[in-house]
């Protein structure tokens, strides 16, 4: 479902926060993440070594769960879509609690910090806290994610990402 209207650099004031889509995971993501990425870590991957672990089952790769809050802030609203330069980084991502097979997680944003860019009056940078939530409300990883994103009325096909 596309948004009503898309969001801008000036949209995003601080305090702004929304809820992204749900996702339940599964084995099959699991195991095609550890393809994937090569991460064929045994309490991923193996039932038997799982069950002797803290966790007493298998768990998702912390990364996959980072990964599926990344696509589960812009999921299904496309509010972002037009004005998203890039992806700058990550700060502070703490990975809090497993995700189990079968928890289905979301990933609950705000705006924490808005800042103009100082060389490019077109775009600025954008930090947002984010957490991602299981389905008891659970926060299992939480940290804070950089964004460029540009100004109302500014294409961002082509532009420099500096």
């Amino acid at each position: 479902m596309a948004a009503t209207r898309p969001l801008w650099f000036d949209d995003l004031t601080v305090g702004r926060a929304w809820s992204g889509a749900t996702r339940t995971v599964t084995e099959a993501d699991v195991d095609q993440f550890a393809e994937l990425t090569g991460d064929r870590f045994p309490l991923h991957t193996d039932d038997e070594y799982a069950r002797r672990s803290p966790f007493g089952t298998r768990i998702a790769h912390g990364l996959l769960g980072l990964s599926l809050a990344h696509g589960l802030m812009w999921a299904r609203t496309g509010e972002l879509d037009e004005s998203v330069i890039a992806f700058l980084g990550l700060k502070e991502w703490q990975f809090l609690a497993p995700i189990h097979l079968g928890h289905t997680i979301r990933a609950d944003y705000q705006v924490v910090e808005q800042r103009p860019s100082t060389t490019k009056p077109d775009r600025g940078v954008v930090e947002f806290a984010v957490d991602v939530v299981n389905q008891d409300g659970a926060t299992v990883q939480r940290g804070l994610k950089t964004m460029l994103i540009a100004r109302r009325g500014q294409p961002t096909t082509g532009l420099e990402t500096s």
